[in-house]
């Protein structure tokens, strides 16, 4: 048995993952879906990149888990990322779920074609916070329209300062024992900066034939490469 803990990307919660979960905890696993700070059921909570890592962190410890498999979708690789350096002997490994990953001393906004410029004056205009993705930001994604709608509904503004602030990480991330899963439909390669960690040997490259939210689309076959990932 491994604790999954699961930590869904901008905008989401704990609530992301509710179709993978029973998939996982039947196969026998602890299964521990995260809500980080500031979104979903914790709107209210002031949130820096920070707070995220904490949340993450927290979230181990408070349990005691070990054998941990952290997962981080999308916008959270990056505090997952650094999380996984900080719960030590606990992981067993890091799986990036079609996400970013988080690179010391820049934020998430750094990778982005204009530097994040367009990204920060979006969360200038709308109080400090990144608005919640129209429905057609999910087109073409292997999505139906009634689970657009569920991500729609579900979704929360993010905190803006999470994307702006810089990364820390306590050692090279290459380091770590780590599976990225890269969704292909539509954007079939991963970025450079995974593609040069995919090369140091400790990390592995699955694909699905799915779009960027594959918790939605692909539940069941999510998990069992979750499972398949935790006995890497």
């Amino acid at each position: 048995m491994v604790n999954f803990v699961l930590v869904a990307g901008a905008r989401l919660g704990a609530w992301a993952w509710d179709d993978v979960v029973p998939h996982l905890r039947a196969a026998g696993h602890g299964v521990h879906p995260l809500t980080l700070s500031g979104l979903a059921e914790k709107q209210g909570v002031p949130a820096g990149q920070q707070t995220h890592v904490q949340d993450i962190v927290d979230e181990v410890e408070r349990h005691d888990l070990r054998d941990v498999v952290l997962v981080g979708h999308s916008y959270s690789g990056v505090p997952s990322g650094q999380a996984a350096g900080r719960i030590g002997d606990r992981l067993a490994r890091m799986v990036f779920l079609d996400s970013s990953v988080p690179a010391d001393g820049e934020p998430f906004v750094a990778t982005w074609p204009d530097g994040g410029t367009a990204m920060r004056a979006t969360i200038a205009e709308n109080g400090g916070f990144w608005p919640v993705a129209p429905a057609t930001h999910f087109e073409d994604h292997g999505l139906t329209d009634d689970q657009i709608a569920r991500i729609v509904g579900g979704s929360t503004p993010h905190p803006g300062a999470t994307l702006t602030e810089a990364a820390v990480l306590d050692g090279p991330l290459g380091d770590l024992p780590a599976t990225y899963i890269k969704c292909t439909l539509g954007d079939p390669e991963p970025s450079d900066d995974v593609a040069e960690l995919l090369t140091g040997g400790r990390w592995r490259l699955i694909e699905m034939d799915t779009g960027h939210w594959p918790m939605f689309s692909r539940p069941g076959e999510l998990a069992r490469i979750l499972i398949d990932a935790a006995g890497a």
